[in-house]
């Protein structure tokens, strides 16, 4: 039988590797953290406005859409979701949420060079547009930041 006195060092023991995780984190992550998880509320009202059919505006990384229902609102809505899972994974410090956000920053600047080099050329319209995606200029930091901090990450003991 544990001992309450021991039971309530074994609790901040806890308490504090778990505190320690989310330090390890800038505030501009935290920042995007939160407004990421304000979108995965945004993803379940857009879920919703799709099945009463009712039409908006979705965009991220460069894809938009004014017709949530197709291939590309679809797709936009599930990188929503997924970003919203991460950003929750990251602020409840789950083991696995550093390595699954490293995979979104990839997944991010791929889809924004596939955006800026691929589908100018392959999209009907007025002619050629290319275009910088801004986006770039906090993913490439973000994934550098993830990838400095996932092995002090993954020592922490925690969830």
């Amino acid at each position: 039988m544990i001992e309450p006195e021991t039971a309530n060092l074994e609790n901040n023991n806890e308490n504090s590797a778990v505190s320690r995780r989310r330090k390890l984190l800038p505030w501009w992550i935290k920042f995007f953290i939160w407004i990421f998880l304000i979108f995965g509320v945004a993803v379940l009202a857009g879920i919703l406005f799709l099945i009463l059919g009712w039409d908006f505006q979705l965009s991220l990384y460069g894809l938009q859409t004014t017709t949530p229902g197709s291939v590309i609102g679809i797709f936009i809505l599930i990188l929503f979701a997924f970003k919203a899972f991460i950003s929750y994974s990251l602020w409840t410090e789950k083991g696995y949420a550093v390595r699954l956000a490293i995979v979104d920053a990839i997944l991010g600047c791929v889809i924004c060079f596939l955006v800026m080099g691929i589908i100018p050329f392959i999209a009907e319209g007025d002619g050629l547009r290319l275009q910088f995606r801004l986006e770039l200029l906090l993913l490439i930091p973000y994934w550098i930041k993830l990838d400095k901090i996932k092995n002090q990450w993954k020592e922490i003991n925690g969830n």
